[in-house]
């Protein structure tokens, strides 16, 4: 088996960003930290959301950071897959990892649903959605393209 890089997974909020890691084999994503949202306005925040973005991946060595896209079930896109795209251009110019845009319909459910089943109530899955939803944003990214790494 070879050993690749560590991936690293976003899920873009607007109060909280999830992220995860993957291992170094590319097989299994991880939940790393949860950043709060910051800033007053709409132009400091992407900004700062940015910067702290490319500086996990830079930190982690990620070649590859998997932002979620969120996606009406109808597949159309609304305001909160523009600011996900804003997001994953403004961290594009802060790094040189391939930024990738990554369907997250269902994410934050399924998360839910998981947290559930391992017995967390919403009081404690509330400290840890965020970062629950960026580990199957990027297992999806993972397991589609796990010879790709």
């Amino acid at each position: 088996m070879k050993i690749t890089s560590r991936a690293l997974g976003v899920d873009p909020g607007s109060a909280r960003i999830g992220l995860a890691l993957s291992d170094e084999m590319g097989f299994m994503a991880h939940p790393l930290q949860t950043l709060k949202v910051g800033g007053k306005d709409e132009v400091t925040i992407l900004a700062l959301n940015a910067a702290a973005i490319a500086a996990v991946a830079a930190e982690k060595n990620s070649p590859a950071i998997v932002i979620g896209l969120p996606r009406n079930m109808n597949g159309s896109y609304g305001a909160a897959a523009e600011k996900s795209r804003a997001l994953a251009e403004a961290v594009a110019a802060l790094t040189t990892a391939r930024v990738i845009l990554w369907d997250e319909r269902l994410t934050t459910a399924v998360a839910t649903r998981r947290l559930h089943e391992a017995g967390l109530d919403s009081r404690a899955q509330r400290q840890i959605i965020d970062q629950a939803a960026a580990v199957q944003i990027l297992q999806d990214w993972l397991d589609s393209n796990s010879s790709s790494m």
